[in-house]
């Protein structure tokens, strides 16, 4: 009887520290729960008002930078310096605001306020990664291609692959790299029908961007994913079709700006 009593109370006794013993280490840390979710809520609307904050300034900057560089098509990607530069403050406009869930995972499993930062600065560093392979890979091309790659980008969103991505990107928060690939993974689609159609079109950059964004927050549904997939493909048609229909995608080459000087 006793050591039944005695097995009883050892389990008793741990199932109490399981419960008791965080919350026993948050006071004598010198807060109550209730000022430790005051805490983290203020942190959640700080981060959450600094990241949009800097995403819109990224958004003025790059609409402000590539004013004027838009030919469709026939877009030229400028010298690295400028191009990288853009690239960067395009994909910190895009990415960082689907981004705000994970990084806040991230805080509230490490507790330590540079551990998001970092997250976030290497999440941008994986996208700046793949602009530097836009950039080495990329040419000026014809509405061929541009149909062709857009035709491809909405049928990879109704794969397996951007699905496997896509849900990693929702739910999988290891690091700020992890992340960045998935989410290039998820994304890949849309990124190369932004390039192809236009990089240095801001139009097209908020459209991507406003998909991108909804992808990242709300889950699958077949409803939407199928529709929005079928219209990208549609939209690849036209464009081999009728390329002029498209604002912005063929250069008027009688009246064509010229390049600013980067």
């Amino acid at each position: 009887m006793k050591p039944r009593q005695s097995a009883r109370h050892g389990e008793l006794f741990t199932s109490w520290q399981r419960e008791v013993w965080p919350r026993h280490q948050r006071l004598t840390a010198g807060g109550s729960d209730a000022a430790i979710s005051n805490h983290s809520m203020l942190y959640t609307a700080c981060t959450t008002t600094a990241i949009l904050g800097f995403a819109s300034a990224c958004w003025i900057f790059a609409a402000h930078e590539m004013e004027g560089m838009n030919r469709g098509v026939a877009t030229q990607l400028g010298a690295f310096g400028f191009y990288i530069s853009v690239w960067v403050a395009m994909m910190a406009a895009m990415m960082l605001p689907g981004a705000i869930p994970a990084i806040l995972r991230r805080r509230d499993t490490t507790a330590r306020l540079l551990t998001a930062t970092v997250f976030a600065a290497t999440y941008i560093t994986v996208w700046a990664m793949v602009g530097v392979a836009v950039y080495v890979l990329y040419e000026p091309h014809g509405t061929m291609a541009a149909g062709v790659v857009t035709i491809a980008a909405g049928v990879y969103e109704l794969t397996p692959i951007k699905r496997h991505f896509r849900d990693r990107c929702r739910d999988c928060v290891r690091s700020g790299m992890v992340f960045g690939l998935d989410c290039v993974g998820s994304s890949m689609g849309l990124m190369a029908m932004l390039i192809v159609l236009g990089v240095m079109n801001v139009i097209w950059m908020a459209i991507i961007a406003v998909v991108v964004v909804a992808q990242k927050l709300l889950p699958a549904r077949f409803i939407i994913d199928v529709p929005l997939a079928l219209a990208i493909i549609g939209l690849g048609v036209v464009i081999l079709a009728d390329p002029s229909s498209i604002a912005g995608l063929v250069p008027h080459t009688a009246h064509m700006p010229m390049m600013k000087g980067r």
